[in-house]
């Protein structure tokens, strides 16, 4: 069948090994956060969104909480319009519905069934949903990889692209050149999108939006959630609601 609809629950902390699938697929989690990696970027992926991943993309899935996960497997070139790269996307009342809905259909439904109907109008919503800028581009160069690393695991650090030049025997110039090449941002732009990639799972937790924000980097809560409205177009304490 063209489109098929799995469960699966998992503890939080675990942790699922680099693989792929033969199907594009849509993860969505009813309740807990996803973050997925692959070696071209990162996703976070909160209870109201999904992550669209291109069939064949080879990647790991994290869980922070418990995860109810439900993922959507479609056949390559079964419909129009479908997301053309992997992306987050929105999951708004309908999609959520069909997409628990979907999980009690049987892989053998038969065309023309009310199970059949279930899940072309799925593939019309997913056709239709809005993507989202929650995905963060990671380089290939084992250097830059180094300082991306660095920034994830202490965002609210301020080192200088001067600093990870001398660090790495390298021209400043050189640095950023190679960095906008291989991310297409620059390290000040890649650094504040990792910050708030960071905050996302943070706030999904319901942790205070100051905590979030003096951890990240950030001197004050009015500055992060400038930067966060600038970013996503709503205010942090709108996001998951």
């Amino acid at each position: 069948m063209p489109v098929a609809v799995l469960a699966a629950d998992y503890p939080s902390g675990a942790w699922v090994a680099p693989h792929t699938h033969r199907r594009a697929q849509l993860l969505y989690a009813i309740e807990g956060v996803m973050l997925i990696e692959a070696q071209t970027g990162r996703w976070v992926v909160p209870p109201t969104r999904a992550v669209w991943l291109d069939a064949g993309l080879e990647h790991t899935v994290r869980m922070s909480g418990n995860v109810k996960m439900r993922t959507v497997f479609v056949e390559p070139g079964t419909v129009d319009h479908l997301p053309s790269s992997s992306c987050v996307v929105e999951v708004h009342a309908l999609l959520r519905e069909l997409i628990l809905a979907a999980v009690e259909v049987p892989f053998d439904y038969a065309p023309g069934s009310r199970d059949a109907l279930i899940m072309h109008l799925l593939l019309a919503e997913l056709a239709a949903i809005p993507r989202l800028p929650l995905y963060l581009p990671w380089p290939v160069d084992t250097r830059l990889r180094t300082i991306c690393d660095a920034i994830m695991g202490a965002p609210d650090q301020a080192h200088a692209v001067l600093d990870w030049a001398q660090a790495f025997g390298i021209a400043e110039r050189t640095l950023h050149r190679q960095f906008h090449r291989e991310t297409g941002m620059t390290f000040g732009r890649w650094r504040q999108h990792a910050r708030l990639f960071l905050a996302l799972e943070r706030l999904a937790h319901g942790e205070k939006i100051v905590d979030v924000a003096l951890d990240h980097g950030y001197t004050s809560q009015s500055a992060f959630a400038a930067m966060f409205k600038k970013h996503f177009g709503i205010a942090p304490s709108m996001f998951y609601r």
